[in-house]
């Protein structure tokens, strides 16, 4: 085999000499265009995860790098004057001057052609005399460039500013500075890397960054290489409560954005993507050098498992990519915090730090306490603080966050936890049964503060399906009062009823098992919607609403909401997302109307709110009265986050108690990033821009992550949907396994005998004591205390 690698960064020298270890007869060369001691950026930080592996594959290169590792265990979080540390996290960091070296020195050792100073010929030409080409050629790569077609790159460039620059000041441990300035709110992500420096990355949002006077010396004509003198002289001014009479070092450093590397494909016939030439990661998450070396180790071990390149290839991107996906997933929501740091600023440090530490969805509640329980009873009992005490008989810290109290509009929920609207599609005519009563009354006996009857229909002709329940008729009032007076008396859980108009989704049938609803045709009835376009090629087309039926739709709604009170439901939702016809009204790709209904964003809502504030009129205030969202279209010209934020604000002013946030289900194209609580970044938008209460609903499926949501101060409530299909004892064995049996998650008496987890196989088994002499557990805290700084004070 003849081997061409393009690059001779941390990522291509491991995979040659790990390639040249599996296969000494292999015939590897190395193109590196830069000298052997050049190297860009300062510190590399490992996962134990990555060292385990690189320990097992290459002893001699882990005893190298071990030799010379700065290791520590603590985060530290400096906001608001303070400096809150939570321990526990174990992090080893190298130089990457020093890691080069290394990996230079190991493949010389192995007899690999390493050719410095040496730009590499276009990979085609490799590809033509080479069995494999391995492009490692970086961020820009020349690569991925020239086969775009089959590689198929997306580069997201964000939209903070950054610089990366090194300290003479030594970090004890991982520190995130948040400075607010006059400017805005500039942070920093600090860390140690030997007994002399710490890398020192400067980041900034772009308006912060042009207030703050960095866009004139950003604008001039700098030569390649040279660095930014002027802002990093300012960086050192504006932080310098931070070095401490340390000065910034530069390293070819300017400011520039982040790029957000992915690619369709990694490889196409013989030449692969390797590194940031194929992915990249924020640095606010994970080292790209880490994700490299991986990389290569995977392409290494894939090479020598097959037996020719093509399945060689494919199974180094069927084994990798999954991998990367998901650490670019939660870069993804490390990246986004950061670019909004503005939000949470106000937060109380203690939240404002948990918040920080949790941002990528990683990091949750319950690990981290595994990982220093101070830390997060400290927090806990902040919270708690701030709660009303009532629902955990008097003690500050006694329940979990997902089981304190929480008062919406006029009513005080027992907990956290909601079940959301769910459409059971087996009502006749809108008239609800015993599959409406068996759903909520079992709902409501699992333990949840409030449970919400799905998808009830205002009007006949406002039904999704035949099997949509209504609230249109005495009949329909008289079942709903019959399901509501029979969960009373098994629950006190709070009741809820959404009422919607489903406008152009209307007369479909029951969704099939591949979830699409399909149009009923000559079975249907008549649709409305705020503009006449229907929602796919299949479906009918609406008439535009006129002014007559925007009048006799408030009036449905108002009569339907009179009808709820006296069926005593405590909460009323009304739908105005997922594509119904107040979300037609809303999304500026299902309303097309050039009157004042038609337009900008204060037309378009301007009939969902009229509705709303005749609701709110009727509604008792002893009530709570929320609204659901689509926060975004999922799709090209959508509703954007300034709209979804006035839109918050408005549905506040007039009357919303709470918002609903979930999204999408607008249009047929759509095209949704679905991942864990993957809405939760919008509810997160409205509560902590607007002010509003939230609710957030996506794939929530843990009471961790509903402890770590409503901890960090993301959302007030939770909606856990399958999950609760799955269980609909969901709460009360969350509760259980928490250890909380407190007013919060009553058990139903003729339950409580299950309320503790049944013994299964070998579950009550003690294991023996085989150990003479216990490990000690590590230290929670460790710092970085290199000893030439330990003496010198």
């Amino acid at each position: 085999m003849r081997v061409a690698v393009i690059g001779g960064g941390p990522g291509g020298l491991y995979f040659a000499a790990l390639t040249k270890q599996l296969s000494p007869h292999w015939e590897i060369t190395v193109w590196e265009r830069n000298a052997a001691d050049d190297t860009f950026g300062f510190g590399v930080v490992f996962s134990d995860e990555t060292l385990d592996g690189i320990a097992q594959a290459d002893p001699e290169v882990y005893a190298a790098m071990s030799a010379e590792f700065a290791r520590w265990s603590d985060i530290d979080v400096r906001h608001q004057g303070q400096v809150l540390t939570s321990g526990g996290h174990g992090f080893a960091a190298l130089g990457r001057k020093r890691l080069l070296r290394i990996l230079q020195e190991r493949c010389a050792a192995l007899g690999v052609d390493v050719r410095y100073r040496t730009p590499a010929p276009s990979a085609a030409e490799l590809a033509a005399d080479h069995d494999l080409v391995v492009a490692s050629d970086g961020v820009r790569s020349q690569t991925r460039g020239a086969y775009a077609d089959a590689f198929g790159p997306d580069l997201d460039e964000r939209h903070c500013r950054y610089m990366w620059l090194a300290t003479d000041k030594v970090f004890e441990a991982f520190t995130f500075i948040v400075a607010e300035r006059d400017f805005g709110t500039m942070q920093v992500h600090a860390y140690p890397f030997d007994d002399t420096r710490s890398t020192f990355i400067v980041e900034i949002d772009e308006d912060s960054w042009r207030r703050a006077g960095f866009d004139a010396f950003a604008a001039r004509d700098l030569p390649p290489g040279a660095d930014d003198e002027d802002s990093i002289r300012l960086c050192e001014e504006i932080l310098a409560e931070h070095l401490d009479g340390h000065r910034l070092i530069p390293n070819g450093s300017r400011w520039i954005r982040f790029t957000t590397v992915r690619n369709t494909n990694w490889h196409h016939e013989n030449i692969v993507l390797l590194g940031d030439a194929a992915h990249t990661a924020h640095f606010s998450i994970g080292s790209g050098t880490k994700l490299a070396m991986e990389d290569a180790l995977a392409l290494a071990a894939c090479l020598h498992e097959h037996p020719d390149v093509p399945r060689a290839l494919a199974a180094y991107e069927a084994e990798r990519k999954p991998v990367v996906e998901s650490t670019q997933r939660a870069a993804q929501a490390s990246l986004e915090w950061f670019e909004n740091v503005g939000r949470y600023t106000g937060q109380e440090p203690l939240q404002f730090a948990f918040n920080l530490l949790t941002r990528s969805r990683r990091v949750t509640y319950d690990n981290l306490r595994v990982r220093d329980e101070a830390f997060t009873g400290a927090v806990d009992t902040w919270h708690a603080q701030h709660q009303d005490r009532t629902a955990t008989g008097g003690r500050a810290d006694a329940a979990p966050p997902m089981f304190r109290p929480f008062r919406l509009g006029g009513l005080r929920l027992r907990n956290r936890v909601v079940v959301p609207p769910t459409a059971l599609h087996s009502a006749r005519d809108g008239v609800p049964g015993d599959a409406e009563l068996v759903h909520l009354s079992t709902q409501a006996v699992g333990g949840s503060g409030l449970v919400i009857a799905g998808m009830t229909a205002v009007s006949a002709d406002g039904r999704a399906t035949p099997g949509c329940p209504g609230l249109y008729t005495d009949e329909q009032e008289a079942a709903w009062r019959r399901i509501t007076d029979f969960v009373r008396g098994q629950s006190d859980t709070r009741l809820g009823i959404q009422l919607t108009h489903a406008g152009r989704r209307a007369a479909t049938g029951t969704p099939r098992a591949e979830g699409r609803c399909h149009p009923l045709g000559e079975d249907g009835w008549p649709l409305v919607a705020a503009s006449a376009l229907p929602w796919d090629a299949a479906s009918a087309t609406p008439r535009e609403a006129t002014r007559e039926d925007m009048d006799g739709i408030a009036r449905d709604f108002v009569a339907a909401a009179r009808r709820a009170d006296r069926a005593s439901f405590d909460v009323l939702e009304l739908q105005y997302g997922h594509g119904h016809l107040m979300s037609g009204f809303l999304s500026p790709l299902t309303n097309t109307r050039t009157d004042d209904h038609g337009g900008g964003l204060a037309n378009r809502m301007r009939f969902p709110l009229e509705v709303l504030r005749e609701v709110r009129a009727v509604w008792p205030a002893s009530k709570a009265l929320i609204v659901r969202i689509s926060a975004t279209d999922w799709a090209d010209g959508g509703i954007g986050e300034a709209d979804v934020v006035e839109l918050c604000r408005a549905l506040a002013d007039a009357g919303a108690d709470a918002v609903d946030v979930s999204t999408g289900e607008v249009v047929a194209h759509e095209r949704p990033r679905f991942g864990r609580s993957y809405q939760t970044p919008y509810a997160d938008l409205i509560r902590n821009t607007v002010g509003v209460p939230v609710i957030t609903v996506g794939a929530i499926s843990t009471y961790d992550d509903v402890n770590s949501l409503i901890l960090a101060g993301r959302a007030d409530l939770c909606a856990v949907g399958r999950a609760q299909l799955h269980d609909p004892l969901w709460t009360l064995h969350a509760a259980a396994a928490q250890g909380y049996s407190g007013p919060a998650a009553p058990w139903p008496a003729y339950w409580k005998a299950g309320s503790g987890r049944p013994p299964g196989a070998r579950t009550d088994r003690i294991p023996p004591r085989l150990q003479l002499l216990r490990d000690e557990p590590a230290p929670v805290h460790q710092r970085w205390l290199p000893e030439h700084v330990t003496a010198a004070g």
